[in-house]
């Protein structure tokens, strides 16, 4: 008499399928955790003075002096606050005026969790989901939880108007 297995292995181990369910999981809870749906409102607050004047600076902004570049028109140069900004959440972007004369603009993104940024004042942009500070000047984090700057955005100032190039 030969001894047969009861039952035949017919598909994968159930360790395999319990270990491929939570790699889906993690991948998927990864995916979440990085994005994020920027749909605040529009912030303009702030005011103050850094103190130094210059023209618009090279990171994140330019200035030309000719007619109508090409680019989506955010706002006018009186529109952004000395030492503040304003939010463009339709846009993705945060401009900032962190010396007179002188405009930055980068991403509203977060880089912690993907918030946007809600506020500008006193040199610093501010997430309010998890209450990081950025540099108003350069995008650096001043505040953590978040560990990376938030990214340049390419804007240009023409006479009284600031566009996203």
């Amino acid at each position: 008499m030969t001894s047969a297995s009861p039952q035949p292995h017919a598909g994968p181990a159930r360790r395999t399928v319990v270990a491929a369910a939570g790699a889906a999981g993690l991948a998927a809870a990864l995916t979440a955790c990085g994005s994020g749906d920027n749909s605040s409102d529009t912030a303009n607050t702030g005011s103050g003075s850094s103190g130094t004047g210059g023209s618009t600076g090279s990171t994140g902004s330019s200035q030309s002096s000719g007619g109508s570049a090409g680019g989506t028109a955010l706002a006018k140069t009186s529109d952004i606050p000395e030492g503040g900004g304003k939010v463009f959440k339709d846009q993705g972007v945060v401009v900032t005026q962190p010396a007179a004369g002188r405009y930055k603009a980068f991403s509203s993104k977060c880089t912690h969790q993907g918030c946007a940024v809600g506020s500008v004042a006193n040199g610093v942009i501010v997430c309010p989901c998890h209450n990081s500070h950025f540099s108003a000047e350069d995008g650096s984090v001043k505040k953590g939880p978040a560990t990376q700057p938030l990214p340049a955005a390419k804007i240009t100032v023409s006479g009284d108007e600031i566009k996203l190039a």
